[in-house]
């Protein structure tokens, strides 16, 4: 199936993450096939003027290396090994940059699946969020062959500030970035329970996160999620869902290396009981609801002006 014309570079998942990510590649001059399963996803692409389809086996026929920045493990099976994966499609020594959050134990595995079918493999996770992504200046916490890095080099360019090379074998760059997600979920968690504290004590929380942003309590995320708290604006850019997730396979690795982690798994409770009230879809930083649920204090309101009501 290869032909002279499969040297676009793939995006599959065209969420938050991989349309910023999608159109950072166009913006440097690259040839970018989007694939998402929502048609509002590819029609959002195609008003930044990208090009996408619906399924992966149609974009592998185009593609020499695709990046996968889908949510979980399952997707990341599906899109290279279900009905309509990549997997049999995309030619010999093509590919695969692999940016979801997954076990560890789970890319390593990946890695030796794909080498079987002569597929390169970079185990890829990304950090910095929404806006990093779509400016191409994403962290990429990554591992694999030199093979892989020299074929992937362009879209990493193009994609991050920072590419950390943290081994030879996939299974390393997802291992730093569980620690990353360990730090990030609980750092939000710990930021809506500080959060609640002083909206409990009266404080005026505006003044509140000046203070602690200019203090040594402050935190990225605490600097970075509170404005949302602040204008009582849940639109999520990273959902309460996801770090249900994340900080699971966070105790899932744990579980595995018997290491006790207290601190993860409290926060871990925390959005999963934000998940249980029906917050999943809402921001992160909606995790301070559990809190102000279970206490006495007022969250501040959303600005009726700006249509979140």
């Amino acid at each position: 199936m290869s032909h002279h014309s499969a040297s676009s570079i793939g995006v599959i998942g065209l969420g938050a993450m991989g349309l910023g990510t999608a159109t950072a590649l166009l913006d440097a001059g690259l040839a970018v096939i989007g694939c998402d399963i929502s048609a509002q996803a590819r029609e959002t692409f195609a008003s930044r003027g990208g090009r996408s389809v619906a399924t992966p086996t149609e974009l592998a026929a185009e593609c020499d290396r695709v990046v996968v920045m889908v949510v979980n493990a399952e997707q990341v099976d599906a899109v290279l090994f279900g009905e309509q994966g990549l997997v049999g499609v995309m030619a010999p020594g093509s590919l695969i940059l692999q940016c979801a959050t997954v076990a560890p134990s789970y890319a390593q595995e990946l890695g030796e699946r794909l080498a079987q079918v002569n597929l390169l493999m970079l185990d890829a996770p990304v950090s910095g969020g929404v806006a990093k992504a779509r400016s191409g200046e994403l962290s990429v916490m990554s591992s694999g062959s030199e093979a892989a890095y020299a074929k992937g080099q362009a879209v990493l360019d193009a994609m991050a500030a920072t590419v950390y090379r943290l081994g030879a074998e996939p299974g390393a760059g997802s291992s730093v970035k569980l620690v990353n997600q360990h730090l990030a979920g609980v750092h939000i968690a710990a930021a809506a329970e500080a959060m609640a504290l002083g909206l409990r004590m009266g404080l005026d929380p505006d003044m509140l996160y000046e203070v602690i942003i200019h203090s040594a309590g402050n935190s990225w995320m605490f600097q970075n999620r509170v404005p949302h708290i602040l204008k009582g604006d849940y639109t999520p850019l990273s959902a309460v869902d996801i770090f249900v997730k994340d900080l699971n396979i966070v105790h899932q690795a744990g579980r595995e290396l018997q290491l006790s982690m207290p601190v993860a798994s409290s926060a871990l409770q925390q959005f999963t009981a934000a998940s249980g009230a029906g917050l999943g879809r809402e921001d992160d930083s909606a995790v301070i609801k559990v809190y102000q649920r279970l206490s006495a204090f007022d969250l501040p309101a959303a600005n009726d002006s700006d249509g979140q009501g």
